[in-house]
């Protein structure tokens, strides 16, 4: 079965329970496993920001929401050097099994469209599963990091996490795998 293409829509402000949607099926599904990448549920104020801010995404496919990714120019886990997107939050949904690979592609022409050379992102150190999917779409391991906070926040409070950090070098004109 093919799917349709994915249609990109940016989230606006009030839409937050469309994300919470996707992000709490992924959230199970990975709770259910015993994988410990995100809480078992979101919270409305965690994502409000990146969704005023203009960065968060819903991916359509058929009309349905599908997947979800938030795209911003910084991370505070990262040397700020203005030359990279950061993809946070991307979630899936089963019935979209295989969608990453395009979110990931969307995002890093985004990114080169933006003018930056390097896609990063980063996930729970110890989801071995996930590290080595990131691995074979081509990022390299930069490094693990401590964050601190709710799931894809910075916050210096609250419990911390040990999370590895990845990039993808962007080559100019150059269309990355998974399109």
């Amino acid at each position: 079965m093919t799917m349709e293409r994915p249609v990109y829509r940016r989230v606006a402000s009030g839409q937050e329970d469309e994300v919470l949607a996707v992000l709490d099926e992924s959230a199970a599904w990975l709770a259910a496993r015993s994988v410990r990448q995100w809480p078992p549920r979101f919270e409305a104020d965690w994502i409000a920001p990146a969704i005023a801010r203009g960065e968060t995404w819903l991916v359509e496919v058929g009309g349905e929401a599908a997947a979800t990714v938030t795209l911003d120019w910084s991370d505070p886990l990262w040397d700020e050097d203005g030359t990279a997107g950061y993809v946070h939050r991307m979630a899936v949904r089963r019935w979209a099994a295989g969608l990453g690979a395009h979110v990931l592609a969307w995002a890093a022409d985004v990114t080169r469209g933006a003018g930056r050379s390097s896609l990063r992102l980063d996930c729970v150190a110890s989801n071995r599963r996930l590290r080595d999917h990131y691995e074979s779409a081509g990022f390299a391991h930069r490094g693990d990091a401590t964050a601190g906070g709710p799931p894809g926040g910075r916050e210096s409070g609250g419990p911390r996490t040990l999370v590895s950090r990845y990039e993808l070098a962007l080559t100019p004109g150059r269309p990355p795998s998974g399109r």
